[in-house]
C-alpha cells in the first residue's frame, strides 16, 4: 500500500470576504498525478492555498508525508513542495538567475553566492526542460511557453517531493500544452515526483492525470480515476452544461466534447 504524500482532514479555510471551502477530506498517495477540476469559484485555488498554508486554516489540518504542515517552517515547506503559478511576475532576471532562485531554501546563513552544487542542479533541470539554451536571455524576452518551462526548471531546482501547478496550460497553445504536459508526466513517472494540478481542460486532465478531484461550491463533489469522475452526468451536474463523453481509442481515457446551444436545439427538434 502506498503512503500518502498529502492527507487533508475536515479542512475549512477561506477569505474574510466570505468564501470558504468546507469539510474537505482527501488523501493522495506518493507518486500521484492528480488533477483538481471544477468551475470558476468552486474552490480549487483556495484548496491549493490551504495546502500550502498561505490561507489560515479555520478547522481541520493538512498533513505532508505524515507531518502537520502548520508546524513546518517556511524553509522546510520550500524544500518539500514547489508551486508553479498561472501568472509570473515580470522580472529583468536572466533565465539562469531565475532558475537559481529555486535553490534559495537551501542557502546557509550569510551565503550570498550560488555554490557549485546549486549551479549544477540548476543546469541539470534547465537541460531537462530544454531551457539551458535560453540561460543568458532575460525572462521578459521569452514566449509564454518558454517562461512556463523556465518556471518548472526553477521549481524542480528546489528538489521537491510535491509539485503544485495552478492552471499551468491556460494561456498556452496546443503545441506548448502538449510539451508541458508530456514533461510533467515524464517527471512524475521517472522521478516519482508527486503532482497536483489545477486544470480547466477536462480532456487534458483525463488524458494525463491518474486521479481526479472534482469540486463544486467549496466542497468535494467526487474523486477517483478519470473514468469514474468524468462521466457526462457528473460533469453536467457540476458545470451546468451539456457534454458528450467518449473514450480515446488509443489511451482509453475519457474525452469530453462540448455541444453548442444551436446544435443541441437542432438535435432536439429532429427528435
Amino acid at each position: 500500500m502506498k503512503h500518502s504524500i498529502i492527507e487533508i482532514e475536515n479542512l475549512r479555510c477561506g477569505y474574510s470576504s466570505g468564501f470558504h471551502i468546507n469539510d474537505i477530506n482527501l488523501s493522495l498517495s506518493k507518486g500521484v498525478f492528480a488533477g483538481i477540476i471544477g468551475p470558476n469559484g468552486s474552490g480549487k485555488t483556495t484548496l491549493f492555498r490551504g495546502i500550502t498554508g498561505s490561507l489560515p486554516i479555520n478547522k481541520g489540518r493538512v498533513l505532508f508525508d505524515g507531518k502537520d504542515m502548520a508546524k513546518l517552517s517556511l524553509r522546510q515547506k520550500a524544500q518539500k513542495l514547489s508551486i508553479v503559478a498561472q501568472f509570473r511576475e515580470s522580472t529583468n532576471m536572466t533565465v539562469e538567475e531565475y532558475v537559481l532562485m529555486g535553490r534559495m531554501p537551501y542557502r546557509k546563513q550569510f551565503q550570498f553566492f550560488d555554490t557549485k552544487e546549486d549551479i549544477e542542479i540548476a543546469h541539470h533541470y534547465m537541460n531537462l526542460t530544454n531551457t539551458y539554451r535560453l540561460r543568458h536571455k532575460g525572462m521578459t524576452e521569452l514566449s509564454g511557453g518558454e517562461q512556463q518551462m523556465v518556471s518548472i526548471a526553477s521549481a524542480l531546482s528546489q528538489k521537491p517531493q510535491l509539485l503544485l501547478l495552478d492552471e499551468p496550460t491556460s494561456h498556452l497553445d496546443i503545441t506548448h500544452q502538449m510539451q508541458f504536459m508530456n514533461l510533467i508526466q515524464k517527471l512524475n513517472e521517472e522521478l516519482h515526483l508527486s503532482v497536483i494540478m489545477i486544470v480547466h481542460d477536462l480532456s487534458l486532465a483525463a488524458e494525463y492525470c491518474d486521479y481526479i478531484v472534482m469540486m463544486k461550491e467549496g466542497k468535494l463533489f467526487n474523486q477517483g480515476t478519470p473514468d469514474v469522475v468524468l462521466t457526462y452526468d457528473q460533469i453536467e451536474a457540476v458545470y451546468n452544461t451539456v457534454v458528450i463523453v467518449k473514450t480515446n481509442p488509443i489511451s482509453g481515457k475519457p474525452v469530453v466534447f462540448p455541444i453548442s446551444e444551436r446544435k443541441l436545439n437542432e438535435y432536439k427538434n429532429r427528435k
